[in-house]
């Protein structure tokens, strides 16, 4: 597995480097030759990994389709948001989830979909970029922000594929450009619990151990042929830590009514503030900007007035967003939160069917993932994503494992202080400042939930 906070290849479980095969040494060769994966003797304990190298002709990253893709996957999670939260079973609850995290897998899918296949997908990220632009794109935004001593943001994606399953070796090109990987190569078929562990066990390291069992038991059976993996780690210092001794119990309004005692972290100081009535979204709410110390990343806080946040979350899409991130100026806030952890599993099937993705999922056209002329039909069987994020006083530390199943077919500032005091359901949002991209969103309705 290769993380893109550093160059140099992952150790494997045992402690020895994985073996590494290149396609071609040539461009001619790497395009037109179909990856063979058969004979690499290895099992779903050991898994051997086969990388391409990376094709001259496919163009760096375009800047503008950068920008673009950001603004994609910002309205890509909202639409998540708004599907998971929609029951009203579900409307009510704690919620984490990682935008970047799923666009980041579904983008290692799309440059083998193709048809009304690609199109269902396409529309449901938000992109008019071809699949080979979405990748480079979505790539690039992942290698963004390097680490620092204050920031850790590790972001891995990786292909398990079946033994002895030629790919096509256009598909692998694209996947080593735009995300600097290759295939591990498991026995899917003949031990589908042994493969599911292997995969499940580097998704758990890539997160420090917060991603555990990505894919439950039983997503993974002997059809699977492929399995598309996206493990995001972060770890951020705020730029002004709330101090220990200013957190207190206080209370939270829950939208049942009841008033529960939270643990609630407060501090004055200045940060870029928002609120409003009527205008955006048409009801009040206020926002708040917290940096954290390094990387150009902030958490941002959506707060609507009480008994407004079902409202105000429903309205809440892309334009508006950035309406409400756009009027955030510089103000002397009071400010308190209360200290939260927020742990989600999500098997996302049924969000992307309402967001019209289901060609993937019944009559898939993946054929641009098998090498030209192998009889193998694949679907998509299964998406998943599992998140978590803490927040308290020194900072936020969140994680995220997002997975496909592939298987065989069948105003100026005034000199008073605002206040702030986030004593009711609230939203959150992580985002890289430079882009405006999304890695993690979610809501917070009662933070003793977990």
């Amino acid at each position: 597995m290769t993380s893109r906070t550093s160059r140099t290849s992952r150790t494997h479980p045992t402690g020895r480097r994985p073996a590494v095969l290149l396609l071609a040494a040539t461009l001619t060769a790497a395009l037109a030759t179909p990856l063979l994966l058969a004979g690499c003797g290895s099992t779903a304990a050991a898994p051997v990994v086969v990388r391409a190298t990376t094709p001259a002709s496919l163009p760096a990253p375009d800047p503008a389709q950068v920008a673009a893709t950001a603004a994609a996957t910002d309205a890509f999670g909202l639409d998540l948001l708004h599907t998971l939260t929609a029951a009203p079973d579900q409307a009510g609850r704690n919620q984490v989830l990682s935008p970047s995290g799923l666009a980041t897998v579904l983008a290692l899918l799309l440059p083998g979909a193709r048809g009304t296949t690609a199109d269902e997908l396409a529309k449901a990220l938000h992109t008019g970029l071809t699949p080979q632009q979405y990748a480079l794109a979505t790539g690039a935004l992942n290698r963004r922000i390097p680490p620092t001593d204050g920031l850790t943001l590790r972001q891995a994606d990786d292909l398990w594929a079946q033994e002895g399953l030629p790919l096509s070796a256009d598909y692998l090109a694209t996947l080593a450009a735009a995300f600097d990987t290759g295939v591990h190569t498991v026995d899917f078929a003949k031990d589908p619990e042994g493969a599911r562990r292997t995969v499940n066990a580097a998704v758990e390291k890539a997160t420090e151990g917060r991603i555990k069992d990505l894919f439950p038991e039983r997503t993974i059976n002997s059809d699977t042929r492929l399995a598309l993996t996206d493990a995001l780690y972060l770890k951020a210092k705020w730029a002004t830590p709330f101090k220990a001794a200013q957190t207190a119990d206080k209370p939270f309004h829950r939208l049942d009514g009841s008033t529960p005692v939270v643990s609630t972290m407060g501090q004055a100081g200045t940060f870029r503030y928002a609120d409003g009535s009527g205008g955006i979204l048409g009801q009040p709410w206020q926002a708040v900007e917290l940096p954290y110390a390094e990387g150009g990343l902030v958490m941002d806080l959506l707060v609507p007035a009480q008994g407004g946040f079902a409202e105000f979350t429903k309205s809440l899409d892309q334009a508006r967003l950035d309406g409400i991130l756009g009027a955030l100026a510089e103000r002397s806030v009071d400010l308190t939160l209360p200290r939260f952890h927020v742990d989600t599993a999500n098997e996302l099937t049924p969000a992307l069917r309402a967001l019209g993705v289901n060609a993937a999922f019944d009559a898939a056209d993946l054929g641009g993932i098998p090498a030209q002329g192998v009889n193998q039909a694949l679907k998509v069987g299964t998406v998943v994503q599992k998140a978590t994020i803490t927040v308290d006083e020194a900072g936020t530390v969140a994680a995220a494992g997002s997975g496909v199943g592939v298987d065989v077919a069948a105003a100026s500032a005034p000199k008073r202080p605002v206040e702030l005091h986030v004593d009711r359901p609230f939203l959150f949002l992580v985002r890289d400042t430079g882009t405006g991209r999304p890695l993690f969103l979610g809501q917070v309705t009662d933070p003793q939930a977990g």
